[in-house]
């Protein structure tokens, strides 16, 4: 076979269905909890599993034959990203056959710890974290909640619920766990597109938002010159942040992934509150550290983040200061975010390829029906916690 094996004459066509039947077809399940199907160039259809296709896998080149054919989660993502085959129907589908793909990329695995080594954490953190968010806001716009463009979970009381309501009722859970009162002087970890920093100055607390993607600190300062909050925006790591006077309260919402070094961090949220006081964090999490596919580390978040890994934060914890007062699972919460995120992303597909090209929505695309699909079936675990520093 070869490049141009979409023209094909029939008989190599077969050759293709079966090679490509006994390569996937060994590597699936006995069970599997859906079937999809093949089509090739052709037209011929190959179907895996049991009952009706849920999905198809649509082959448009031979990278995308070659990339199906490996069984390898990242290979095929990309295949899809670069048009190498497009997928139809149910792609959460797709995605909860993950499981059955190998994805070893050690290349990757091995640059993400190297390079703070040779270029230091914060300096890394800083190329990683702007990679992410070098996108116009418009385009995070696009699937995040309407009211308050918060990116991380919301905490819904039903399922039905609108994703904008959750996401108030996480607003209002942070302020509450931290005692916040109008005047207090609060440390907001990664502003993104100012959903905290938003919502609390409307209440009369000064809010510092750190952050460092040149985009957000834009977004963030034409946010308080426009709604004339009693807020500063800072565009700085978290390691170089220093303040004469402690801050009252730090809120955390969704950057502990990007905080790996739990200690490093403990200490510096001690450093900059005052004792007696509280932090309230969420974060998406997974049972072991540094649990990210190679496809999330070179499309969407570069670096050597992290998912929180409850264990090791506890024991973290443990020798630090800090007190945990509480302690929530928002797995379920985090599902239905995702699935919001999902959709709303899908519902605009047609604008965001236009304006930025449909291997970036294909690549986001995969990222968040595959968050929908993980933490769905528990392979992807959420938190949010409530920490106070002895006095």
């Amino acid at each position: 076979m070869h490049m141009g094996y979409t023209h094909a004459a029939e008989p190599a066509l077969s050759r293709v269905a079966r090679v490509l039947r006994s390569r996937v077809g060994r590597r699936l399940p006995a069970e599997m909890p859906t079937a999809f199907a093949v089509r090739l160039a052709g037209g011929q259809t190959l179907t895996f599993g049991q009952g009706p296709a849920k999905a198809t896998f649509v082959i448009r080149k031979a990278r995308g034959l070659w990339a199906l054919a490996s069984m390898d989660a990242t290979r095929i993502a990309e295949a899809y990203c670069n048009s190498g085959l497009d997928i139809e129907g149910d792609i959460e589908a797709l995605l909860a056959l993950r499981s059955s793909f190998t994805d070893r990329h050690p290349v990757t695995s091995v640059w993400r710890f190297l390079r703070p080594r040779l270029f230091g954490q914060i300096r890394s953190d800083v190329q990683w974290i702007s990679e992410h968010y070098e996108h116009h806001p418009d385009f995070y716009l696009s699937f995040l909640d309407r009211d308050h463009r918060c990116y991380s979970q919301a905490i819904f009381a039903s399922d039905d619920e609108p994703l904008e309501r959750a996401m108030k009722r996480k607003l209002d859970f942070a302020l509450a766990a931290v005692n916040a009162k109008p005047g207090d002087r609060i440390l907001d970890i990664g502003g993104g597109w100012g959903a905290f920093l938003e919502y609390a100055g409307q209440r009369g607390i000064q809010v510092t938002s750190l952050t460092i993607s040149p985009d957000s600190e834009k977004f963030l300062r034409k946010l308080i010159a426009d709604r004339q909050l009693p807020c500063h925006i800072r565009r700085e790591h978290l390691y170089r942040h220093q303040t004469d006077t402690p801050y009252d309260a730090i809120v955390n919402l969704g950057v502990t992934e990007h905080l790996p070094d739990y200690r490093r961090t403990l200490a510096t949220y001690r450093e900059l509150l005052k004792p007696g006081r509280r932090i309230y964090l969420d974060a998406s999490a997974s049972r072991e550290r540094y649990d990210l596919s190679a496809f999330l580390i070179r499309h969407i978040y570069p670096g050597n983040g992290s998912l929180l890994c409850l264990a090791d934060y506890l024991e973290a914890l443990k020798q630090s200061p800090f007190k945990l007062l509480e302690l929530h699972d928002d797995r379920h919460s985090y599902a239905l975010t995702s699935l919001h995120w999902a959709r709303n992303f899908d519902r605009h597909a047609d604008a965001i390829v236009e304006r930025w090209g449909a291997p970036l929505y294909r690549a986001f695309r995969v990222y968040l029906w595959g968050c929908a699909d993980g933490f769905e079936r528990d392979v992807l675990q959420a938190h949010r916690m409530v920490l106070e520093l002895s006095a």
